[in-house]
């Protein structure tokens, strides 16, 4: 790094005509060199980054100082480097040319030496002035000054002014070094917000004076961090739950006919026998009274033979009331099946047959699926990255949407070995048991299981879904 300057404006050393001379502009005392300044900082402001900034700082201090070349160059990757910037000329300077290598030269050897050195130097100095070999190549038959732009004790760049016969004084000299402590901040500030996160990076990782501070309590910092995540936690597989019925049973259709009536909808509670739909029996009246006029047909028939001793139309008749007999109760029991009862006590969670009335039903159709009102069980829905942890008899808890303040513990009792996909994701069914008799559960409540599986560091926790995603993708792309 360069050495911190001793002063810009009254902080750099001076020779006793710097002290006493005026500046040359219009006006002679000092305070009269502020509107300059001013406009030098608000050319500086007006850029909308720090090209454009540079540049309108250089053709400012052109035109105040009456020069016909005026360049900026700042601090570049390493330490010591300088890059250009900004200048006055209206085409952008090559570092390879030989005019921007003199440039480069003439600003290193001021940053080197930390403070203003001018061509021709001022006479005072003598033989212990600053080494100004390079302003001068750069001025040749002219006049050259390079001034450093200081910030927080640190050389950020430089800004060198050339023109033609006549030299700078030391007034003019004054005046450069003032504008350039107050640019220099802004030109600092301009640069690092122009950096990508890796530049800005790779200079706090160099060093400077605030870094310097601040890195002890950084280190400190990303070593607690690091602590920290190593730490083992508990370690919980968190699913999606449904909450269902330990039984369900599917309430179907005995025969085929017409919806006539329905008397409850999901999420009724039902008692063992209540009739639950009623189908149209209107046919299977008709049926059951034509099967009874049968079997008195047939009993009177066997009486009447019976009656001439003709045993044989006994025999004949006896057999048809017999069949007739038999359709007739199967003509009664399909009229009984007519009704819809419930299998049990329970809840109806599923079959809204209120909108379907009329509609023809078929032998074996379900109408309708019940629960039992006590005894439930859960389902996770474990994604397979995560089905590998869990085993039958570990425990968990779950909160369900409809309780979020009330959390059940329950245990898996079992695992379903085959995946299902659903939702763009792969995920195998675990059913566990819920502990104890929880209070208003209905079957179909949905909630967050979580698993306890062990414990895991927290950097683990953290980043175990990307790593084995990343081996994976490898796997695949590896031949």
């Amino acid at each position: 790094m360069w050495p911190a300057a001793r002063c810009i404006g009254s902080q750099f050393p001076r020779s006793p005509m710097n002290q006493t001379s005026p500046l040359p502009l219009p006006a002679a005392d000092a305070a009269s060199a502020r509107p300059g300044l001013l406009q030098a900082l608000a050319a500086l402001l007006a850029g909308r980054d720090l090209r454009q900034g540079a540049d309108a700082l250089a053709v400012e201090l052109a035109q105040l100082l009456q020069c016909t070349q005026v360049a900026l160059a700042l601090r570049g990757a390493g330490p010591g480097d300088l890059a250009l910037a900004g200048s006055s000329l209206p085409t952008e300077l090559d570092p390879r040319h030989d005019s921007a290598v003199a440039l480069l030269a003439a600003m290193h050897e001021a940053a080197d030496q930390g403070q203003a050195i001018s061509w021709p130097a001022a006479a005072s100095l003598g033989a212990a002035g600053p080494v100004a070999q390079a302003q001068r190549q750069l001025a040749g038959t002219g006049a050259a000054v390079s001034v450093p732009l200081v910030t927080d004790g640190r050389i950020v760049g430089v800004v060198t002014l050339v023109r033609g016969e006549r030299p700078f004084d030391a007034a003019e000299i004054r005046f450069a070094e003032d504008a350039a402590l107050l640019c220099a901040p802004v030109l600092e500030l301009q640069r690092r917000l122009a950096l990508p996160w890796h530049g800005r990076m790779r200079e706090w990782a160099r060093g400077d004076k605030g870094s310097r501070k601040t890195r002890p309590l950084l280190f400190a910092g990303v070593a607690l961090a690091a602590a920290l995540l190593a730490v083992p936690v508990p370690w919980r597989v968190s699913a999606p739950a449904k909450l269902e019925g330990s039984v369900q049973r599917a309430v179907v259709a005995a025969t085929d006919g017409f919806l006539q009536q329905s008397n409850v909808r999901p999420g009724d509670r039902v008692r063992e026998g209540q009739v639950l739909a009623e189908l149209a029996s209107q046919d299977l009246e008709l049926e059951r009274r034509r099967r009874e006029s049968e079997v008195q047909h047939h009993e009177t028939s066997y009486r009447a033979a019976q009656a001439r001793y003709d045993r044989t139309l006994m025999v004949a008749s006896q057999a048809k009331a017999a069949e007739a007999s038999a359709m007739l109760s199967l003509a009664e029991a399909q009229l009984q099946r007519a009704k819809v009862t419930a299998p049990f006590d329970g809840i109806v969670i599923k079959g809204d047959l209120t909108q379907t009335l009329g509609a023809p039903v078929q032998r074996g159709e379900v109408l309708m699926v019940l629960a039992p009102d006590e005894g439930y069980r859960l389902m996770l829905e474990v994604d397979e990255t995560d089905i590998r942890a869990l085993s039958p008899g570990q425990r968990g808890d779950l909160v369900l949407s409809a309780q979020p303040g009330t959390v059940l513990p329950f245990i898996i009792r079992r695992i379903v070995p085959v995946a299902t996909a659903a939702d763009g994701r792969n995920f195998f069914e675990v059913e566990a048991q819920l502990q104890g008799k929880p209070a208003a559960l209905r079957p179909g409540l949905s909630g967050v299981a979580k698993v306890e599986t062990g414990t895991r560091s927290i950097a683990s926790l953290l980043t175990y879904r990307a790593w084995n995603w990343l081996r994976v993708a490898w796997w695949r792309l590896t031949p």
